[in-house]
């Protein structure tokens, strides 16, 4: 579908959590001095005003990015701290990285990036934020994308897959694809981004992924402060294939960073 358009939502308490997580990878990943190859299923514009009308509309960074940052919940020194600086420093105060400028400004000049983005206006404004010799733009399905460019050169990898969900069989297509791309591309680690709804969606999905046998698999999730009668996201999950040794801490310092935000334990 080609409805969604990330800006309504960019710097949510489901951003934070993904990115956070993302940024920390990125760093992790590079400890080892050689390339990797960074391939993203549903890429967005990579850069997003959170001044704007649709962010203003939603209201979602206001209670999301910013009020973190307001309340100090944000380590200056987390990459996700230094995405956000260098995005400023490039754009304003107030733009915001979305996952393919994260990747782009923590990995090195010799990883190579594959953004997959179907929308022509969010792909055309990708186009504009993302030039560099080792980046790659594809207007084109993501999940198409993901398995027709695998296994890429250089094949150490990282995937992020991070769909709208609007199409509720989209769970079950995620957790297929993630299979399949395994088989193609074992060396990757992929991390995949869902929501957490009232419905219960997800719950297949991480089913189907959890009984795979894929390597080093981590599940991670969060749940906001919200009334049990309030509509739309209850929380975020990750779900890590081929998660890196150690990772777990970095995962645990991107889910401080929510701080009050997050429901307490029942």
């Amino acid at each position: 579908m080609l409805s969604y358009q990330h800006g309504y939502h960019a710097g949510c308490l489901a951003d934070v959590h993904k990115h956070a997580a993302l940024a920390a990878l990125c760093l992790r990943l590079r400890e080892k001095p050689k390339p990797l190859s960074y391939l993203e299923s549903h890429a967005g514009r990579a850069v997003y005003d959170l001044a704007s009308p649709e962010a203003e509309k939603t209201g979602e960074a206001k209670a999301g990015i910013l009020r973190l940052i307001a309340e100090g919940a944000v380590p200056p020194d987390h990459p996700l701290a230094t995405a956000i600086r260098l995005t400023e420093q490039a754009y304003g105060t107030g733009f915001y990285p979305g996952s393919p400028m994260i990747a782009a400004q923590l990995l090195g000049p010799e990883d190579v990036l594959h953004l997959m983005e179907l929308h022509p206006q969010e792909h055309a404004a990708l186009k504009r934020a993302m030039r560099g010799r080792n980046v790659h733009i594809h207007r084109r399905d993501g999940y198409e994308g993901l398995l027709a460019l695998s296994p890429p050169t250089p094949r150490r990898g990282l995937v992020l897959i991070d769909p709208s969900y609007e199409v509720k069989t989209e769970y079950l297509q995620v957790a297929d694809v993630t299979v399949a791309l395994h088989r193609k591309w074992p060396q990757a680690t992929v991390m995949i981004w869902y929501p957490i709804l009232a419905a219960g969606l997800h719950e297949p999905m991480a089913a189907r992924l959890l009984a795979a046998d894929l390597p080093a698999v981590l599940r991670r999730e969060v749940r906001f402060h919200t009334a049990a009668d309030t509509p739309g996201m209850r929380g975020s999950g990750l779900i890590l294939v081929n998660a890196p040794w150690g990772v777990d801490a970095a995962l645990d310092t991107a889910e401080r960073m929510l701080g009050p935000a997050l429901a307490s334990p029942a």
